[in-house]
Protein backbone atom coordinates (compact mmCIF):
# COMPACT_ATOMS: atom_id res chain seq x y z
CA UNK A 1 0.00 0.00 0.00
CA UNK A 2 3.10 2.41 0.07
CA UNK A 3 3.67 2.16 -3.09
CA UNK A 4 1.07 3.05 -4.00
CA UNK A 5 0.99 6.81 -4.24
CA UNK A 6 4.75 6.54 -6.12
CA UNK A 7 3.34 4.04 -8.62
CA UNK A 8 0.84 6.82 -9.27
CA UNK A 9 3.11 9.39 -9.71
CA UNK A 10 5.22 7.75 -12.40
CA UNK A 11 2.10 6.75 -14.28
CA UNK A 12 0.85 10.11 -14.19
CA UNK A 13 4.32 11.27 -15.48
CA UNK A 14 4.10 8.46 -18.10
CA UNK A 15 0.55 9.98 -19.59
CA UNK A 16 2.05 13.41 -19.95
CA UNK A 17 3.69 13.00 -23.25
CA UNK A 18 3.57 16.24 -25.11
CA UNK A 19 5.02 16.08 -28.79
CA UNK A 20 6.73 19.14 -28.14
CA UNK A 21 8.04 21.94 -25.33
CA UNK A 22 9.27 25.05 -26.11
CA UNK A 23 11.11 26.33 -23.02
CA UNK A 24 11.97 29.00 -21.46
CA UNK A 25 10.70 31.91 -23.57
CA UNK A 26 9.15 35.08 -22.79
CA UNK A 27 5.84 34.48 -23.81
CA UNK A 28 3.20 37.61 -25.46
CA UNK A 29 -0.12 36.53 -25.82
CA UNK A 30 -2.70 39.73 -25.37
CA UNK A 31 -5.52 37.99 -25.35
CA UNK A 32 -4.77 36.08 -22.64
CA UNK A 33 -3.01 39.31 -20.88
CA UNK A 34 0.50 37.49 -20.62
CA UNK A 35 3.73 39.26 -20.96
CA UNK A 36 6.11 36.89 -19.45
CA UNK A 37 8.36 34.18 -18.84
CA UNK A 38 6.32 31.06 -20.01
CA UNK A 39 6.60 27.28 -21.30
CA UNK A 40 4.48 26.17 -24.03
CA UNK A 41 3.76 22.76 -24.36
CA UNK A 42 1.96 21.21 -27.61
CA UNK A 43 0.30 17.62 -28.68
CA UNK A 44 -1.71 17.02 -31.47
CA UNK A 45 -1.61 20.10 -32.54
CA UNK A 46 -2.69 21.75 -30.15
CA UNK A 47 -1.80 23.97 -27.10
CA UNK A 48 -1.68 21.74 -24.31
CA UNK A 49 -0.09 23.49 -21.21
CA UNK A 50 0.89 26.95 -20.98
CA UNK A 51 3.00 27.20 -17.46
CA UNK A 52 6.40 28.42 -16.20
CA UNK A 53 8.30 25.67 -15.45
CA UNK A 54 7.06 22.85 -17.06
CA UNK A 55 9.35 19.91 -16.95
CA UNK A 56 11.36 18.91 -19.98
CA UNK A 57 11.02 15.23 -19.17
CA UNK A 58 7.16 15.59 -19.75
CA UNK A 59 8.08 16.00 -23.75
CA UNK A 60 9.52 13.89 -26.03
CA UNK A 61 10.88 16.73 -27.93
CA UNK A 62 11.59 20.38 -25.76
CA UNK A 63 13.42 23.05 -27.13
CA UNK A 64 15.49 25.81 -25.78
CA UNK A 65 13.73 29.23 -26.57
CA UNK A 66 15.55 31.28 -23.77
CA UNK A 67 16.29 34.85 -24.48
CA UNK A 68 13.70 34.83 -27.37
CA UNK A 69 9.73 36.04 -27.35
CA UNK A 70 7.18 33.49 -27.90
CA UNK A 71 3.72 34.56 -29.64
CA UNK A 72 0.19 33.53 -31.34
CA UNK A 73 1.42 33.21 -35.16
CA UNK A 74 1.11 36.42 -36.29
CA UNK A 75 -1.98 37.21 -38.39
CA UNK A 76 -1.52 38.79 -41.58
CA UNK A 77 -5.24 40.58 -42.95
CA UNK A 78 -3.86 42.46 -46.07
CA UNK A 79 -2.06 40.49 -48.71
CA UNK A 80 -2.38 39.43 -52.36
CA UNK A 81 -1.91 35.39 -52.66
CA UNK A 82 -3.87 34.62 -55.67
CA UNK A 83 -0.90 33.83 -57.79
CA UNK A 84 -0.89 32.02 -60.80
CA UNK A 85 -1.49 33.20 -64.83
CA UNK A 86 -3.99 36.09 -64.85
CA UNK A 87 -3.90 39.94 -64.98
CA UNK A 88 -3.03 42.01 -61.94
CA UNK A 89 -3.60 40.93 -58.23
CA UNK A 90 -5.84 37.67 -59.96
CA UNK A 91 -2.21 36.20 -60.82
CA UNK A 92 1.02 37.98 -61.41
CA UNK A 93 0.92 40.72 -58.90
CA UNK A 94 0.17 37.92 -56.16
CA UNK A 95 2.67 36.33 -54.33
CA UNK A 96 2.49 32.36 -53.05
CA UNK A 97 1.94 32.15 -49.31
CA UNK A 98 3.90 29.49 -48.57
CA UNK A 99 7.04 31.19 -50.11
CA UNK A 100 6.67 34.67 -47.96
CA UNK A 101 5.04 33.72 -44.69
CA UNK A 102 6.45 31.22 -42.62
CA UNK A 103 9.92 32.69 -42.95
CA UNK A 104 8.01 35.66 -41.50
CA UNK A 105 6.16 34.41 -38.48
CA UNK A 106 2.83 34.27 -40.17
CA UNK A 107 0.65 31.38 -40.16
CA UNK A 108 -2.24 32.84 -41.16
CA UNK A 109 -2.39 35.59 -44.13
CA UNK A 110 -5.97 36.89 -45.51
CA UNK A 111 -6.34 37.60 -48.91
CA UNK A 112 -7.68 41.50 -49.48
CA UNK A 113 -9.85 41.18 -52.29
CA UNK A 114 -7.60 39.62 -55.03
CA UNK A 115 -10.46 37.29 -55.68
CA UNK A 116 -14.51 37.57 -56.29
CA UNK A 117 -17.23 35.53 -56.82
CA UNK A 118 -17.07 34.58 -60.55
CA UNK A 119 -13.73 33.57 -59.82
CA UNK A 120 -13.91 32.20 -56.11
CA UNK A 121 -13.53 28.22 -56.38
CA UNK A 122 -10.03 29.16 -58.66
CA UNK A 123 -8.91 30.63 -55.53
CA UNK A 124 -9.81 27.87 -53.10
CA UNK A 125 -8.65 24.82 -55.62
CA UNK A 126 -5.46 26.69 -56.15
CA UNK A 127 -4.10 28.56 -53.44
CA UNK A 128 -6.30 27.41 -50.00
CA UNK A 129 -6.40 23.68 -50.66
CA UNK A 130 -2.61 23.59 -51.24
CA UNK A 131 -1.27 25.66 -48.78
CA UNK A 132 0.17 25.00 -45.54
CA UNK A 133 -0.31 28.85 -44.27
CA UNK A 134 -4.16 29.49 -43.34
CA UNK A 135 -5.43 31.42 -46.29
CA UNK A 136 -8.29 33.61 -45.94
CA UNK A 137 -10.22 36.26 -47.54
CA UNK A 138 -12.15 39.23 -48.31
CA UNK A 139 -14.35 38.62 -51.17
CA UNK A 140 -14.12 41.51 -53.77
CA UNK A 141 -17.68 43.57 -54.44
CA UNK A 142 -16.25 42.88 -58.58
CA UNK A 143 -17.14 39.45 -59.76
CA UNK A 144 -14.15 39.33 -61.77
CA UNK A 145 -11.89 40.15 -58.61
CA UNK A 146 -8.92 42.50 -58.51
CA UNK A 147 -8.02 42.22 -61.86
CA UNK A 148 -7.27 45.68 -63.12
CA UNK A 149 -9.75 47.88 -65.47
CA UNK A 150 -12.93 45.74 -64.39
CA UNK A 151 -12.45 46.80 -61.16
CA UNK A 152 -13.88 50.07 -62.59
CA UNK A 153 -17.00 47.77 -63.71
CA UNK A 154 -20.09 48.64 -61.65
CA UNK A 155 -22.29 46.45 -63.55
CA UNK A 156 -19.93 44.01 -62.08
CA UNK A 157 -20.23 44.95 -58.48
CA UNK A 158 -23.25 43.08 -57.49
CA UNK A 159 -23.88 42.74 -53.57
CA UNK A 160 -26.77 39.97 -53.93
CA UNK A 161 -24.31 37.60 -55.48
CA UNK A 162 -21.21 38.67 -53.41
CA UNK A 163 -23.24 38.24 -50.24
CA UNK A 164 -24.26 35.06 -51.33
CA UNK A 165 -21.06 33.23 -51.82
CA UNK A 166 -19.69 34.41 -49.00
CA UNK A 167 -22.55 32.43 -47.13
CA UNK A 168 -21.45 29.51 -48.93
CA UNK A 169 -17.92 29.93 -48.20
CA UNK A 170 -18.20 31.09 -44.50
CA UNK A 171 -14.96 28.89 -44.12
CA UNK A 172 -12.38 31.00 -45.70
CA UNK A 173 -14.00 34.58 -46.24
CA UNK A 174 -14.29 37.08 -43.71
CA UNK A 175 -15.69 40.32 -45.08
CA UNK A 176 -15.98 42.23 -48.17
CA UNK A 177 -13.47 44.47 -49.93
CA UNK A 178 -13.43 47.61 -52.67
CA UNK A 179 -10.07 48.63 -54.19
CA UNK A 180 -8.69 51.06 -56.75
CA UNK A 181 -12.22 52.48 -57.91
CA UNK A 182 -11.55 55.92 -59.38
CA UNK A 183 -15.05 57.18 -60.76
CA UNK A 184 -16.16 60.36 -58.41
CA UNK A 185 -19.24 58.79 -56.49
CA UNK A 186 -19.81 56.17 -54.10
CA UNK A 187 -20.99 53.20 -56.05
CA UNK A 188 -18.02 50.55 -54.88
CA UNK A 189 -18.02 51.61 -50.79
CA UNK A 190 -21.86 51.41 -51.12
CA UNK A 191 -22.22 48.86 -53.11
CA UNK A 192 -19.48 46.87 -50.67
CA UNK A 193 -21.15 47.40 -47.49
CA UNK A 194 -24.80 46.66 -49.18
CA UNK A 195 -23.29 42.97 -49.21
CA UNK A 196 -21.61 43.02 -46.30
CA UNK A 197 -24.97 43.61 -44.59
CA UNK A 198 -26.25 41.15 -46.67
CA UNK A 199 -23.65 38.63 -45.31
CA UNK A 200 -23.21 40.03 -41.98
CA UNK A 201 -19.25 40.87 -42.23
CA UNK A 202 -17.21 43.57 -42.15
CA UNK A 203 -15.78 45.50 -45.42
CA UNK A 204 -12.43 46.97 -46.29
CA UNK A 205 -11.81 49.57 -48.13
CA UNK A 206 -8.53 50.48 -50.48
CA UNK A 207 -10.00 54.31 -51.29
CA UNK A 208 -8.24 54.52 -54.85
CA UNK A 209 -8.00 57.76 -56.53
CA UNK A 210 -9.19 60.08 -53.97
CA UNK A 211 -11.47 63.12 -55.47
CA UNK A 212 -13.42 66.25 -54.19
CA UNK A 213 -16.84 64.87 -55.07
CA UNK A 214 -16.17 61.95 -52.28
CA UNK A 215 -14.15 63.36 -49.25
CA UNK A 216 -11.97 60.84 -47.45
CA UNK A 217 -13.81 62.56 -43.97
CA UNK A 218 -16.81 60.70 -45.21
CA UNK A 219 -15.79 57.87 -46.22
CA UNK A 220 -14.97 57.36 -42.41
CA UNK A 221 -17.52 59.65 -41.17
CA UNK A 222 -20.57 58.07 -43.14
CA UNK A 223 -20.23 55.78 -45.28
CA UNK A 224 -18.72 52.69 -43.45
CA UNK A 225 -20.10 51.00 -40.61
CA UNK A 226 -18.79 50.53 -36.86
CA UNK A 227 -16.22 47.68 -37.43
CA UNK A 228 -15.56 48.26 -40.87
CA UNK A 229 -11.95 48.61 -41.85
CA UNK A 230 -9.77 51.46 -43.70
CA UNK A 231 -6.86 50.08 -45.25
CA UNK A 232 -3.26 52.08 -45.71
CA UNK A 233 -3.98 54.71 -43.05
CA UNK A 234 -0.95 56.52 -43.50
CA UNK A 235 -1.21 56.53 -47.36
CA UNK A 236 0.21 60.09 -48.08
CA UNK A 237 -3.11 61.22 -49.91
CA UNK A 238 -5.27 60.49 -47.00
CA UNK A 239 -5.75 64.40 -45.16
CA UNK A 240 -4.87 63.50 -41.87
CA UNK A 241 -2.77 66.73 -40.90
CA UNK A 242 -3.59 70.19 -40.51
CA UNK A 243 -0.99 72.96 -41.18
CA UNK A 244 0.38 72.51 -37.40
CA UNK A 245 1.41 69.05 -38.57
CA UNK A 246 -1.83 67.95 -35.74
CA UNK A 247 -4.02 64.53 -36.29
CA UNK A 248 -7.09 65.90 -37.60
CA UNK A 249 -9.88 65.39 -35.61
CA UNK A 250 -12.25 63.39 -37.54
CA UNK A 251 -9.96 60.84 -37.41
CA UNK A 252 -10.21 60.18 -33.81
CA UNK A 253 -13.87 60.54 -34.51
CA UNK A 254 -13.94 58.25 -37.03
CA UNK A 255 -12.57 55.79 -34.64
CA UNK A 256 -15.01 56.51 -31.49
CA UNK A 257 -17.60 55.54 -33.87
CA UNK A 258 -15.88 51.93 -34.88
CA UNK A 259 -14.20 52.81 -37.82
CA UNK A 260 -11.08 50.49 -37.73
CA UNK A 261 -7.88 51.22 -38.94
CA UNK A 262 -5.48 49.12 -40.77
CA UNK A 263 -1.90 49.85 -41.75
CA UNK A 264 -1.70 48.16 -44.89
CA UNK A 265 1.87 49.24 -46.02
CA UNK A 266 2.14 48.17 -49.79
CA UNK A 267 4.29 49.48 -51.88
CA UNK A 268 2.76 53.05 -52.27
CA UNK A 269 1.13 53.41 -48.97
CA UNK A 270 2.70 54.08 -46.05
CA UNK A 271 5.05 57.54 -45.18
CA UNK A 272 6.58 58.37 -42.28
CA UNK A 273 6.08 61.81 -42.39
CA UNK A 274 2.07 61.30 -41.24
CA UNK A 275 3.31 57.42 -39.78
CA UNK A 276 5.65 59.56 -37.20
CA UNK A 277 3.45 62.51 -36.21
CA UNK A 278 0.12 60.31 -36.33
CA UNK A 279 1.45 57.82 -33.49
CA UNK A 280 3.39 60.62 -31.31
CA UNK A 281 0.02 61.99 -31.12
CA UNK A 282 -1.80 58.62 -30.19
CA UNK A 283 -3.43 57.47 -33.70
CA UNK A 284 -2.14 53.96 -34.02
CA UNK A 285 -3.21 50.87 -36.17
CA UNK A 286 -5.83 49.14 -34.58
CA UNK A 287 -3.98 46.03 -36.96
CA UNK A 288 -0.41 45.99 -38.72
CA UNK A 289 -0.65 44.27 -42.15
CA UNK A 290 1.76 43.98 -45.15
CA UNK A 291 -0.45 44.77 -48.32
CA UNK A 292 2.44 42.13 -49.82
CA UNK A 293 2.39 41.65 -53.19
CA UNK A 294 5.79 40.99 -55.97
CA UNK A 295 6.24 44.89 -55.81
CA UNK A 296 6.11 45.70 -51.89
CA UNK A 297 7.98 42.84 -51.18
CA UNK A 298 10.61 44.03 -52.49
CA UNK A 299 10.69 47.55 -51.89
CA UNK A 300 10.29 49.82 -48.51
CA UNK A 301 7.59 46.90 -47.27
CA UNK A 302 9.63 43.59 -47.20
CA UNK A 303 7.87 41.59 -44.82
CA UNK A 304 5.75 41.35 -41.81
CA UNK A 305 8.65 41.85 -39.74
CA UNK A 306 10.12 44.79 -40.84
CA UNK A 307 6.54 46.45 -40.90
CA UNK A 308 6.41 45.38 -36.99
CA UNK A 309 9.76 46.44 -36.46
CA UNK A 310 8.91 50.18 -37.92
CA UNK A 311 6.18 50.43 -35.14
CA UNK A 312 8.84 49.09 -32.24
CA UNK A 313 11.13 52.06 -33.23
CA UNK A 314 8.30 54.89 -33.82
CA UNK A 315 8.34 54.13 -29.77
CA UNK A 316 5.26 51.03 -29.92
CA UNK A 317 5.62 48.57 -27.21
CA UNK A 318 6.35 44.95 -28.00
CA UNK A 319 3.58 44.04 -26.72
CA UNK A 320 1.42 46.52 -28.64
CA UNK A 321 3.26 45.28 -31.46
CA UNK A 322 1.97 41.66 -31.22
CA UNK A 323 -1.46 42.79 -29.92
CA UNK A 324 -1.81 44.47 -33.64
CA UNK A 325 -0.58 41.86 -35.54
CA UNK A 326 -2.08 38.93 -33.64
CA UNK A 327 -5.43 39.33 -31.18
CA UNK A 328 -6.85 42.21 -32.57
CA UNK A 329 -7.02 41.18 -36.56
CA UNK A 330 -8.40 38.10 -35.72
CA UNK A 331 -11.53 40.11 -33.50
CA UNK A 332 -11.31 42.40 -36.69
CA UNK A 333 -12.12 39.50 -39.25
CA UNK A 334 -14.43 37.89 -36.58
CA UNK A 335 -12.05 34.62 -36.39
CA UNK A 336 -11.65 34.28 -32.73
CA UNK A 337 -10.09 31.27 -32.56
CA UNK A 338 -7.29 32.85 -34.06
CA UNK A 339 -4.38 35.09 -32.95
CA UNK A 340 -3.76 33.90 -28.95
CA UNK A 341 -2.20 30.75 -27.28
CA UNK A 342 -5.04 29.81 -24.90
CA UNK A 343 -4.93 25.78 -23.91
CA UNK A 344 -6.98 23.80 -26.68
CA UNK A 345 -6.20 26.47 -29.64
CA UNK A 346 -4.47 25.78 -32.39
CA UNK A 347 -0.18 25.35 -31.77
CA UNK A 348 0.08 27.95 -34.47
CA UNK A 349 3.45 29.76 -32.88
CA UNK A 350 5.52 32.25 -33.65
CA UNK A 351 9.50 32.48 -32.23
CA UNK A 352 10.88 35.76 -32.46
CA UNK A 353 14.54 37.30 -31.97
CA UNK A 354 14.73 40.91 -31.41
CA UNK A 355 17.91 42.48 -32.86
CA UNK A 356 19.62 45.17 -30.95
CA UNK A 357 21.81 47.37 -33.47
CA UNK A 358 21.62 50.07 -35.85
CA UNK A 359 19.24 49.80 -38.59
CA UNK A 360 17.12 51.84 -41.19
CA UNK A 361 13.35 51.46 -42.61
CA UNK A 362 12.20 52.74 -45.61
CA UNK A 363 9.12 54.27 -46.45
CA UNK A 364 7.37 54.55 -49.95
CA UNK A 365 8.41 57.98 -51.25
CA UNK A 366 11.92 56.42 -49.96
CA UNK A 367 12.30 57.85 -46.71
CA UNK A 368 14.61 56.21 -44.28
CA UNK A 369 13.38 55.84 -40.78
CA UNK A 370 16.53 55.17 -38.15
CA UNK A 371 16.16 52.54 -35.89
CA UNK A 372 18.03 50.55 -32.82
CA UNK A 373 15.71 47.19 -32.75
CA UNK A 374 14.44 44.86 -35.45
CA UNK A 375 12.56 41.70 -35.71
CA UNK A 376 13.29 38.34 -37.00
CA UNK A 377 11.48 35.03 -37.12
CA UNK A 378 13.84 31.55 -35.18
CA UNK A 379 10.95 29.40 -35.18
CA UNK A 380 7.55 28.97 -37.28
CA UNK A 381 4.84 26.21 -35.91
CA UNK A 382 1.45 25.82 -38.14
CA UNK A 383 -0.53 23.19 -36.08
CA UNK A 384 2.25 22.15 -33.92
CA UNK A 385 4.14 21.81 -37.41
CA UNK A 386 7.46 23.07 -37.68
CA UNK A 387 7.28 25.38 -41.50
CA UNK A 388 10.12 27.57 -40.74
CA UNK A 389 13.25 26.81 -38.01
CA UNK A 390 16.03 29.49 -39.22
CA UNK A 391 19.11 28.48 -37.28
CA UNK A 392 17.99 24.35 -36.46
CA UNK A 393 16.24 24.81 -33.00
CA UNK A 394 14.24 21.64 -33.44
CA UNK A 395 17.66 19.57 -34.77
CA UNK A 396 19.83 17.90 -33.97
CA UNK A 397 23.63 18.49 -34.34
CA UNK A 398 24.77 16.15 -37.21
CA UNK A 399 27.75 14.50 -35.22
CA UNK A 400 26.17 13.82 -32.25
CA UNK A 401 26.08 9.84 -31.39
CA UNK A 402 22.94 7.96 -32.36
CA UNK A 403 20.94 7.74 -29.06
Amino acid sequence: MKLMPVLFAVSALAQTNYDLLLKGGHLIDPKNRISARRDVAIQGGKNAAVEAGIPAAAARKVVDVSGLYVTPGLVDMHVHVFSGWGPAYTGESSVSPDDHAPRSGVTTVVDAGSPGWRNLDDFRQHIVRHSKTRVLAFLNIVGRGMCGKPEQDTADMEPKPTAECILKNKDILVGVKTAHYTAPDWIAVDRAVEAGKLAGVPVMVDFGSFRPQRPFEDLVGRHLRPGDIYTHMYLAAVPMLDERKRVRPYLFEARKRGIIFDAGHGGGSFVFRHAVPAMQQGFVPDSISTDLHITSMNAGMKDMLNVMSKFLNMGMTMEDVILRSTWNPAREIHREELGHLSVGAAADVSVLRLEKGNFGFVDVAGGRLRGTQKLGAELTLRDGAVVWDLNGLTREDWDKPAQ
